[in-house]
Order: C-alpha cells, then structure tokens, then sequence
C-alpha cells in the first residue's frame, strides 16, 4: 500500500466558507496515485470541513445563516476565554466534521457534479488552519 501525505496551511478570512477542492485535487495529482482514498484532517476545534454544493453561492449563505441561528454568538456561554465567538465556533464544529474521506478513481476526486471541498471558518478573525491530506492506494 501507498501512502503520500501533505500538510497544507491555509489562511481564512474570518467566518465563511473556503472552497479547497482545487487545492486537494492537486495534491492528488502529485501523489499519483490511481485508484484509492484520500483522506482529510483539519487541526482544529473551531474550524470545519464540508463537502458541499460548489455551483450556486446562495447555498453557502443560507448554510451559514442556518448555523448562525441554531448556534447563536448571543448566547451566555461558560467558555468565553478567547472571546465570545469561541464556543459557538466549537460548537458548528461538532455539529459538521474536521474530517471527510473521498474516493479517487483515475487520478482524480470522486466528486459529484456539484460538490466542492470548503473549510467552515467559524471565528470571526482570520486564521491558519492545518490540513493534513493523507492519499493511500
């Protein structure tokens, strides 16, 4: 079995949603590996990873209004060390994944039509975030 491992560093913007899918179809190319999995982790507790509609950006929207009213900044929160969008931020990331598994076939992403890669920044200030992209046949 093969394994290729990429750790990426990818700065948000604040709170939104980053689409990465051509970032982690490259890194697939490189590993050359032909039919497998890829596998992604990111580092982080308030931050999250989605596979998700790519195609009409109102999705995204409403996806994060959506978010922003079942996990509310508002809310009086135990946690407020790092400020007050702290634990709403852990919160949407226990209720999304810091993880996802995609199929490769022929090289590529085995993506629907329709799906992209995003990272889910939940703090409000921008932010490194850690990626680890682990590839195996």
């Amino acid at each position: 079995m093969t394994h290729y491992q990429k750790l990426l560093r990818i700065n948000t913007n604040g709170k939104s949603l980053r689409n990465i899918t051509s970032e982690i179809a490259a890194i697939v190319a490189d590993s050359k590996v032909d039919i497998g999995l890829c596998t992604l982790f990111l580092r982080h507790t308030s931050a999250s990873l989605i596979v998700q509609e790519n195609a009409d950006p109102d999705v995204l929207k409403d996806l994060a209004d959506f978010m922003a009213k079942i996990v509310p900044e508002s809310a009086s929160y135990f946690h407020d060390t790092e400020g007050p969008d702290d634990m709403p931020a852990h919160i949407r990331t226990v209720l999304t994944h810091t993880s996802e598994h995609i199929p490769i076939n022929r090289g590529q992403l085995v993506l629907g039509t329709w799906q992209g890669i995003y990272i889910w920044e939940h703090r409000q200030q921008n932010h490194y975030r850690e990626l680890v992209v682990h590839i195996s046949d």
